[in-house]
């Protein structure tokens, strides 16, 4: 994939087809390894801003953000900038003699990724355990799947840890975990044969939604909200994209593509504003081909995804804007995603709190995210000072 006519990290040149009448974007030279591409971190710091603002539900900004005019959100987007992330970072290194090595890698990142994933629930049933005491407001306990927990503690507390019960809001992480579990097979299959692992990926994605597959919850009769079968598929797309540029491959850029993409969004962007769920086009499809569900990434969220992204990469001026110097405070949000997301996520559970105690006032809500997007900032700045100081030190010893 390609933004404008600049590769995304080190993606080279490649030929054209003789006989192609198709317009493409041209990749004027690979980029080196160690030259860190910042659109990536630029878009997923964008992507984990609208994630802090959605999940303070109730405010004027949560309005302006791009679930409002589309069928995906920045979930879609955020695990397709991952998988192109994944992609930069280990399609190339995954050979023989090298693979048991960025396995254990992989994995270690997962554990990594679920610890992150239970601290974050832990504390969110702090923060609304905190607020039912200090309020007197015993129905927060109500709120976002937390009075399972509580009146099963029990069998809670091992549900939780097993991720088998997941707290509304804190179901991206656990996402993560599964997906780094199984990179290692996914980067295995993508040496064997990219197209048999598109082929597979696409056959489990369509099992899952088809026969409902997916991850169960212990508490309830319920499931994984973000199903890891089913999201696979996107992230395999992002991964196989970057490869494709790595290897030398572009993105085409044909008037065809450009108006199915554009008028799809514009159907999608009608479908969400004017209300239209209520026609029924499934023929009698399965519901992940003609459904809108987000957890078993029903096809109708999945290509408004890649149309979004399809249009974002082939424009030249949004390559332009996204190339940003390494120290732009949006670049150090989204080289800083993990620690900026737990940091998001822990910020707007404290702001659903507020919301709830205090009426659900979209104007303290609006003022609180506000002030919340300036703290993501903040602690960017921190991250990165932190990195400066630990880079120094071994300076200073020599």
């Amino acid at each position: 994939m390609t933004f404008g006519k600049e590769p995304i990290k080190a993606a080279g040149s490649d030929h054209q087809d003789p006989g192609s009448n198709q317009s493409r974007i041209s990749v004027p030279r690979p980029v080196p390894a160690t030259e860190r591409d910042t659109r990536l971190d630029v878009f997923r710091a964008l992507c984990l801003l609208t994630i802090f603002i959605n999940h303070v539900p109730g405010q004027y900004l949560e309005y302006l953000t791009h679930k409002n005019i589309g069928f995906s959100d920045s979930a879609e987007a955020f695990v397709l900038i991952s998988g192109l992330a994944v992609g930069a970072a280990y399609g190339g290194k995954f050979v023989a003699g090298a693979r048991l090595a960025l396995t254990l890698k992989m994995w270690r990142r997962a554990l990594t990724l679920y610890v992150a994933h239970i601290m974050t629930s832990v504390v969110t049933l702090a923060i609304f355990a905190g607020g039912a005491l200090y309020f007197g407001r015993q129905d927060l306990i109500g709120e976002i799947n937390i009075r399972p927990i509580v009146e099963q503690a029990e069998q809670g507390i091992v549900a939780m840890v097993l991720l088998g019960h997941q707290l509304g809001y804190n179901n991206i992480l656990s996402l993560y975990a599964a997906l780094f579990l199984m990179l290692p097979g996914i980067l295995w299959l993508n040496v064997v044969g990219r197209w048999l692992l598109l082929a597979l990926s696409a056959a489990l994605w369509l099992a899952a939604g088809w026969f409902k597959l997916v991850p169960s919850n212990f508490l309830d009769e319920g499931y994984w909200f973000l199903n890891p079968w089913s999201w696979q598929f996107l992230f395999v797309i992002g991964i196989l994209s970057m490869n494709h540029v790595r290897a030398g491959g572009r993105l085409p850029r044909h008037w065809l593509l450009i108006g199915v993409s554009a008028a799809y969004l514009t159907v999608s962007a009608f479908w969400v504003l004017f209300s239209w769920w209520n026609i029924d086009f499934s023929f009698g499809l399965p519901a992940v081909l003609t459904g809108f569900d987000k957890t078993f990434l029903s096809l109708t969220r999945l290509l408004h995804v890649l149309a979004l992204a399809y249009l974002l990469a082939i424009t030249p001026v949004i390559s332009r804007l996204t190339r940003l110097e390494n120290n732009h405070p949006l670049v150090m949000i989204g080289r800083h995603s993990l620690a900026v997301f737990i940091f998001g996520t822990i910020l707007a559970m404290a702001g659903q709190v507020l919301l709830f105690v205090t009426g659900k006032n979209p104007i303290i809500g609006s003022l609180f995210v506000i002030a919340g997007i300036g703290l993501h900032f903040v602690y960017a700045y921190y991250l990165e000072w932190l990195k400066d100081v630990a880079v120094a030190k071994p300076l200073r010893a020599v």
